[in-house]
């Protein structure tokens, strides 16, 4: 079952008997997910499975929902932060800090970041954070209090981003950044596989703050009543609300295409990420025409053969441009091929607070001098 034909089916819009059933099979399996997670969760609140504590500083920026959620900018951003904002305000942090040299653990199956890997060897967000922050190393392993080990080890690390670390408790942390996404916050109200929920809502209680992304893809009214389910689960936590803005678009050749340059052009997209829904009403968000699309599953593994079915796609709808997301890019650039139809080009996009970045900003910089008092 492909990723698309899943959601219709989880979130009920897919009708007959048969998807009943599955429905019903779904949440019996979800049934004995949401228990291996309840005590799991229980165990590390009494204390009696351990978190591991490394000496770093460490950061984690996770979900509580599978598909795509928007944490990836937010890391870039935060990495941004810590290395350029915070080596101006070293007096006001621990001496360890003072050099801001930061790692990004994430997980994988390569044990770090080499540059003569091919792109499709590991995950697109690994790529995304070594073109988008060359001062910091990417550390890819599963075994997180492993990853940090070693970013200590071979790097010296003195500020620890984890990745997708909100359920990986093992590896303790000094704050826990959440990410839940404005176009379905909540995984259709159900546990994996039922829904999209990694975990129960209630365990937002555990965060230090929640980031709302995509804020301008649902009314105005949606997001209001989003912060206030959020505060009304977790009063403590500071909640913060972003898009992803677009900047521009790159070509194969690299060169930049502005906003203005899309606009009222017939474009095709195709994407393999969580959210594609998201990602092609950014495109119309611009003004562009959207021609047509082709969505594959996340994660989806790119060949010339797909590219040569977008092209396909592409030229019978008439495109004059082909889009993609950067995580996609990541995958495809390698297979690209100089040709005579509609462009290929990336869209760059970043995080951007519509509210609450000075709450999260003064957050970290308590987190890198140890000011947050843990809980469980």
């Amino acid at each position: 079952m492909d990723q698309q034909t899943y959601r219709k089916l989880i979130s009920g819009r897919s009708a007959g008997a048969a998807a009943g059933l599955l429905r019903c099979g779904l949440r019996v399996a979800a049934a004995g997910y949401g228990l291996a997670v309840g005590v799991r969760s229980f165990l590390y609140s009494r204390g009696w499975l351990k978190a591991h504590r490394v000496d770093a500083a460490v950061i984690s920026v996770g979900n509580i929902t599978a598909g795509g959620t928007g944490k990836t900018p937010l890391v870039v951003w935060l990495c941004k932060v810590i290395i350029s904002d915070f080596k101006s305000q070293i007096s006001n942090l621990k001496s360890q800090i003072a050099d801001c040299r930061c790692a990004i653990l994430t997980r994988g199956y390569k044990a770090a970041k080499d540059t003569e890997l091919n792109a499709q060897d590991y995950s697109d967000e690994v790529e995304i954070f070594a073109q988008s922050c060359p001062e910091v190393k990417v550390i890819v392993d599963p075994d997180r209090v492993a990853g940090a080990e070693e970013a200590l080890a071979k790097f010296g690390a003195s500020v620890l981003v984890m990745d997708d670390g909100f359920q990986h408790r093992r590896l303790a942390r000094d704050l826990d950044i959440v990410v839940v996404d404005a176009t379905e916050p909540f995984g259709y109200g159900r546990l994996l596989p039922a829904g999209l929920l990694r975990e129960p809502v209630s365990s937002l209680k555990r965060a230090h703050a929640i980031v709302i992304t995509r804020c301008d893809q649902v009314p105005q009214a949606d997001v209001d009543g989003l912060e206030r389910k959020l505060v009304a689960i977790n009063p403590n936590a500071v909640v913060a609300r972003s898009i992803h803005r677009v900047l521009c678009a790159r070509s194969a050749d690299n060169q930049q295409i502005s906003i203005e340059q899309l606009k009222g052009r017939k474009v095709f997209a195709f994407c393999g990420i969580g959210n594609p829904n998201a990602f092609l009403s950014s495109i119309r968000d611009l003004g562009a025409d959207l021609a047509g699309s082709k969505v594959y599953d996340d994660h989806y593994h790119f060949t010339e053969h797909c590219l040569a079915e977008v092209r396909a796609e592409a030229e019978a709808s008439g495109a004059d441009i082909i889009l993609t997301t950067q995580k996609d890019w990541t995958k495809v650039s390698g297979l690209a091929r100089p040709s005579k139809g509609a462009p290929l080009a990336y869209l760059v996009i970043e995080i951007k607070f519509l509210a609450g970045q000075d709450r999260i900003t003064s957050l970290i910089e308590k987190a890198l001098a140890g000011r947050i008092s843990q809980g469980g």
